[in-house]
């Protein structure tokens, strides 16, 4: 097949689209192309800004192979850099920890500030000397790489072409400006990852509709049924899901979680799911919120790492230590639900006669403006 026309009826309205070829699920050689056009030069997740809670904290991340690395600055600020040494390329950080004074290269004891300088080069003059004219540190720092800190997501753009995240990404935070207040992670139990034998857009394609609820999720559409969602499309940035019939959790006694401050009426029931292209899946409720970075780790295989968050800390509300643990026990329940169907969609791609699929016009528009976006992407990349 010409990869380079295969597109083409991806590219059109909904109606008539089919989805993207088998190609872009099982061939390692597009899984490399949508690495480049689609996952670097878009703003993707990576991590979260838990993981490094205080000053000095380092987590090493392999982003698709290439070693990054989140830190936390002395000024609180998170940074991201590659987590290779500009002297002979070795890795800096293999393992997280706490970094009490200075990023230590293992190998030659180069030595680098938690915001990139270059500020140690012992004996690089000789034994002794630990200066050279022809090594200038100023120009020698840890190549940073964009980043940017949303809900907790660390998010980055590794070719550094993408425009700046705000405005990418404008409609989405206009659309939750309302949530544009802090979140507090709500500690271990709050935090999970799932692997699964799929490619990483089939999660993607997955989460960001409803239409499958009343077959695979049947718990939850008891009480947000599927005539209870709608569809959210923002041609070119994101869709998702949302549902008019939020139901707070609540505790043998009647409590609840404490609500995100200042909401408008339509969060009282209602709630919205986000994928936010390429790689991240989020959710917003009047009382609590996650976030989902999908990890590609290669073209049949996916990390789901899933955090919940609180509009209150767990530092002050132990009150609800049993209410947030059952919270994520039924998420966990929901997105485990979910696995058989994206394993299951990663096989049928192997049935080389599938064509991509078509779409319902009224129930997949969410999946379709997805393929359309990352056939985009892909297009652009080519043309480069």
């Amino acid at each position: 097949m010409n990869k380079h026309t295969a597109l083409s009826s991806v590219l059109v309205d909904v109606n008539v689209a089919n989805g993207l070829p088998n190609e872009h699920y099982i061939d390692p050689a597009l899984f490399a192309e949508e690495r480049r056009s689609v996952l670097y030069a878009n703003w993707s997740g990576i991590g979260f800004g838990k993981d490094v809670p205080e000053e000095g904290d380092a987590m090493p991340v392999d982003f698709l192979g290439m070693p990054l690395l989140i830190v936390r600055d002395r000024d609180g600020e998170v940074g991201v850099f590659q987590n290779t040494c500009r002297h002979r390329g070795m890795i800096l950080v293999d393992t997280p920890r706490k970094i009490s004074g200075a990023i230590r290269c293992p190998y030659h004891s180069w030595c680098y500030s938690l915001k990139g300088e270059l500020r140690a080069t012992p004996h690089v003059g000789g034994a002794g000397h630990n200066t050279h004219e022809d090594v200038d540190r100023k120009s020698l720092g840890l190549i940073r790489i964009r980043s940017y800190v949303w809900r907790d997501v660390v998010f980055v753009n590794v070719d550094g072409n993408a425009p700046e995240f705000e405005e990418a990404h404008a409609a989405l935070l206009e659309r939750w400006k309302e949530f544009d207040q802090p979140v507090h992670h709500g500690g271990e139990a709050s935090s999970f990852k799932l692997e699964v034998k799929t490619n990483w857009k089939l999660a993607v394609e997955n989460y960001c509709e409803s239409y499958h609820l009343p077959w695979v999720h049947p718990g939850l559409n008891s009480y947000s049924r599927l005539e209870d969602h709608y569809n959210i499309e923002v041609r070119g940035h994101y869709s998702g899901q949302g549902t008019l019939v939020y139901r707070q959790l609540t505790d043998h006694d009647g409590t609840t979680f404490a609500d995100f401050d200042g909401l408008s009426d339509r969060w009282n029931e209602g709630a919205e799911y986000v994928a936010v292209y390429p790689n991240v899946l989020l959710g917003v409720q009047r009382d609590h919120a996650f976030a989902i970075v999908l990890e590609p780790v290669d073209h049949e295989n996916t990390v789901e790492h899933i955090e919940l968050y609180y509009a209150k800390s767990i530092e002050d509300t132990p009150e609800h230590d049993g209410l947030r643990a059952a919270n994520a026990q039924q998420w966990k329940t929901v997105f485990e639900e979910d696995v058989f169907v994206v394993e299951g969609m990663q096989k049928g791609r192997h049935g080389m006669l599938f064509d991509g699929g078509r779409f319902s016009p009224v129930m997949d528009g969410p999946t379709h403006n997805f393929h359309h976006w990352v056939a985009t992407q892909i297009e652009s990349g080519r043309a480069d």
